[in-house]
């Protein structure tokens, strides 16, 4: 999620306080996503910066501070509203990680790992599926939120469940054979015999050769 680009779209309604753009966020993202106020005023020092945003008054701080939108930061806007995501490697998730580690951990059962994880997924499910039925029917940022957040979630849910398919259609690793127990004695009599040959014999049976 872009914070500063967040930041400018609410600056195009009018000039506003690092507060009060605070606040804006939270409210229109259903407070799902807290911002630290520090966080705020970082972002707007940056755009302040590049130029896509300006201030009152530079010589107050940022609390007194209001900002307003610049035609660069208009346009900057603009420009990342149409520019489609990077495609690159899948991020580091670390849901998938912990059951590849615990497939290769001794004494862990990688299918009950699967199931608190799917457990633990469906309880948020649910937390969401009920903010989602508490919220005001107008209230569309707290909507597109908790929709999305649902289907993000049923996808975890979906993974989990293929993931644990997977692994039990596995065939089952095979046991190195060891030696059977007539081969093991016929291994130690003939040991014996070569051990009952004294030097002697050895040399006579050389010498009759």
């Amino acid at each position: 999620m872009s914070i500063r680009h967040a930041m400018l779209a609410l600056l195009t309604e009018a000039p506003k306080y690092g507060l009060q753009l605070r606040q804006e966020f939270e409210a229109r993202t259903g407070e799902v996503w807290p911002l630290n106020v520090g966080q705020v005023y970082t972002t707007l020092q940056r755009l302040e910066r590049e130029g896509h945003v300006e201030s009152d008054d530079a010589e107050r701080d940022g609390a007194q501070k209001r900002y307003r939108l610049t035609a660069d930061g208009e346009r900057e806007l603009h420009s990342w509203l149409r520019t489609p995501p990077q495609a690159g490697p899948p991020p580091r998730d670390e849901l998938v990680i912990k059951v590849q580690v615990a497939m290769r951990l001794p004494k862990v059962d990688v299918h009950e790992i699967l199931q608190a994880h799917r457990r633990r997924t469906v309880e948020e499910m649910q937390r969401y599926t009920h903010l989602k039925a508490d919220a005001e029917p107008e209230d569309l940022g707290l909507g597109l939120v908790v929709d999305a957040e649902l289907f993000r979630l049923e996808a975890v849910v979906r993974w989990l469940d293929a993931a644990d398919a997977r692994l039990r259609n596995l065939p089952p690793t095979p046991v190195a054979a060891g030696p059977t127990p007539d081969a093991e004695g016929a291994a130690g009599a003939a040991a014996g015999k070569r051990a009952t040959h004294s030097p002697g014999q050895a040399r006579a049976a050389g010498a009759r050769r």
